[in-house]
């Protein structure tokens, strides 16, 4: 079979075996999707890119850490989001350190704030807001991010039907807070 008829999940493995053709197509296949749900988390384009090559440096050393038999996509947002963790937690660092904040970290909003204040309404924005953590963070990756249930579950490290759980739960606080 060739390498292009592999799933993402095959290509992982011979990634991990060190297949440099495997990582090309599996860059090729996914990069796209991956930097588009970048850019919606992130609102400085060239960070976004610098975090979709290092989600990409991590996938190559790390993917003999993927488990074959879960979710491909699902394992390798979850790498990319991580590194865009990593990413605001370094510019984080650079304003408390500096004393001077960067530049994107003053004059703009995140780009879920913006999203956000641009399509909702001030009270739903301000209800989604006041979410709990845990409710938050299943809203935001199945509305914002689009995910399935599996993918969010994943992403989150959570079973399927807590995802379902919160979820409802979210959209119920929702309703209250709009009623």
């Amino acid at each position: 079979m060739r390498d292009r008829e592999l799933s993402d999940e095959r290509l992982l493995r011979k990634v991990a075996r060190g297949n440099r053709s495997a990582f090309d197509q599996l860059y090729q296949r996914n990069a796209g999707w991956i930097a588009a749900r970048l850019r919606r988390r992130c609102d400085d384009p060239e960070l976004a890119a610098e975090v979709l090559q290092e989600c990409f440096l991590t996938v190559w050393r790390s993917a003999g850490g993927f488990d074959p038999r879960k979710n491909a996509a699902a394992w390798l947002w979850t790498v990319a989001s991580s590194r865009l963790v990593d990413a605001h937690r370094r510019r984080q660092a650079r304003v408390r350190t500096t004393g001077e904040p960067h530049e994107a970290a003053v004059t703009t909003a995140s780009a879920e704030a913006e999203y956000m204040s641009s399509t909702l309404s001030p009270e739903l924005a301000d209800a989604v807001h006041r979410l709990p953590p845990e409710l938050h963070a299943v809203l935001k990756a199945t509305v914002l991010d689009g995910m399935t249930v599996r993918e969010t579950a994943t992403l989150l490290g959570i079973p399927e039907g807590t995802v379902k759980t919160r979820a409802r739960k979210a959209r119920h606080i929702l309703r209250e807070a709009l009623a």
